[in-house]
């Protein structure tokens, strides 16, 4: 299978060119080329392992990797973990089920992108011999993710970048305690979107990212949405059958890249009848659903901070399959939204997709209610997905858990006055902080990465 752009200014490339390349030369982003109809393949994966589902799913994408290699490095990917089930799925009442996504060594769903994406680099590494830098932007779990997917592999150093004082100070700790001396967190003036607006005019600069062998580890690549395909399919076939296909996807999103995932691996022929984008107060994704506009606010800090976003990186995936696979159109599009912060979709078709929007109280009536009503506790994050359960409203949901509570202690107390723990993040409160501080600029960015590597 070939990988094109969504702004189809590039050539056409393979599934380990992608990986390495992240960002696609012209500003777009990689999409398999055709997205393949696997109904029939799907229908057989009811009884598989989460690891057999993975390397099957991905043997229709990673064509240019011995399948015995690929085999090896799911294994490798998913072993430590601290479930076997890997996505674990608990149902809270008749209509209601959490999938448990913080079961990885970060306590995020993003490990089951980036410890892969950590693998492959390492695979690639071996292959060709060429040492590699990462760069990532996060607001919060993408980095300690993508660092703790990278710790202990040859040949590549990561540069993490986020925003000063608007991330949660364990989710900081995870990124900036590691001992690691391959490992760069860069704390910057700004938000989440400022990072990342650095991040992709660094990856804009083609001579400096040929010249460092810069790769990404943020959702613009490619490997990333492919695995977060997987755990829909599994969640799918753990869920009753009488329930299977009329059951609604609640994702807590920002970056638009994890609920991405559930609709492409429904594209692909997994029959779930529709998913809801759940947002914090920083609703963008929720404005468009409800309204055709998509328009740029501030970002306002809030209790689920890895979700303060406004420009969601992936809407451009989903926008290049909306629009008919047509690059001239969306790199219009995106052209008009980088201009103005703002793009009016008349007409617009939110086919499967619903959406809701939560504030702070009431992410914190939610965690308590939660609480009270299932002993269950949900993270900030979480809580945004679950905003039907104290209004009332019950139908089959699947909601994503995709942070362990124990990462936001202080918001978790003040709702419940129950404290919520985790060894591995009690281990870090005795470690220093160690991060470096740099100007908000790509050309700042780029001498630091210059100077360390």
């Amino acid at each position: 299978m070939k990988f094109v752009s969504t702004r189809g200014q590039t050539e056409a490339v393979s599934f380990s060119e992608a990986v390495a390349i992240g960002l696609a030369p012209d500003g777009g982003l990689y999409v398999p080329e055709k997205l393949p109809d696997l109904s029939e393949d799907f229908a057989k994966w009811g009884d598989y392992s989460y690891e057999e589902m993975a390397i099957a799913f991905f043997k229709h994408f990673a064509t240019d990797i011995e399948p015995e290699v690929l085999s090896d490095l799911i294994y490798k990917s998913y072993r430590n973990f601290d479930t076997k089930e890997r996505a674990s799925i608990k149902q809270l009442d008749d209509d209601l089920w959490v999938l448990e996504l913080f079961h990885g060594p970060t306590l995020a769903f993003k490990d089951f992108a980036l410890q892969l994406l950590g693998n492959l680099y390492e695979h690639q590494i071996k292959k060709n011999g060429q040492p590699i830098n990462v760069l990532g932007a996060t607001s919060g779990d993408t980095g300690a993710a993508a660092i703790h997917g990278l710790l202990g592999k040859s040949g590549v150093n990561i540069f993490i970048l986020y925003p000063e004082g608007r991330v949660a100070p364990l989710q900081e700790r995870q990124m900036t305690c590691t001992q690691a001396n391959n490992v760069y967190p860069i704390a910057i003036e700004g938000s989440f979107d400022d990072t990342q607006s650095v991040l992709k005019e660094i990856f804009s600069d083609q001579d400096f990212r040929e010249g460092v062998n810069l790769s990404a580890v943020n959702s613009i690549n490619l490997a990333r949405v492919l695995a977060q395909c997987v755990y829909y399919i599994y969640a799918f076939w753990q869920l009753p059958q009488d329930v299977r296909q009329k059951i609604e996807f609640v994702v807590p999103t920002g970056n638009f890249g994890n609920i991405l995932a559930g609709w492409m691996a429904q594209q692909m022929g997994l029959p779930i009848q529709s998913f809801r984008v759940a947002t914090n107060q920083n609703d963008i994704l929720h404005r468009l659903f409800t309204t055709g506009n998509y328009q740029v606010h501030s970002v306002l800090a809030s209790l689920a901070p890895s979700m303060d976003i406004q420009v969601a990186s992936n809407f451009e995936r989903f926008l290049y399959y909306a629009e008919g696979s047509d690059s001239a159109r969306v790199r219009k599009i995106m052209k008009i939204f980088k201009q103005t912060g703002n793009y009016d979709f008349s007409n617009f078709n939110s086919g499967s997709f619903s959406s809701s929007r939560t504030d702070d109280e009431e992410i914190k009536n939610i965690i308590g209610h939660v609480y009270e009503e299932f002993n269950y506790i949900a993270d900030p994050h979480t809580a945004c997905g679950m905003v039907d359960v104290i209004k009332g409203v019950r139908k089959p949901q699947v909601v994503l858990a995709t942070a362990h509570p124990a990462k936001f202690p202080e918001t978790i107390e003040e709702c419940i006055g129950v404290s919520s723990k985790h060894p591995s993040l009690e281990i870090l409160e005795s470690r220093e902080i160690i991060k470096h501080k740099v100007a908000s600029t790509a050309k700042a960015v780029e001498s630091f990465i210059l100077k360390h590597i």
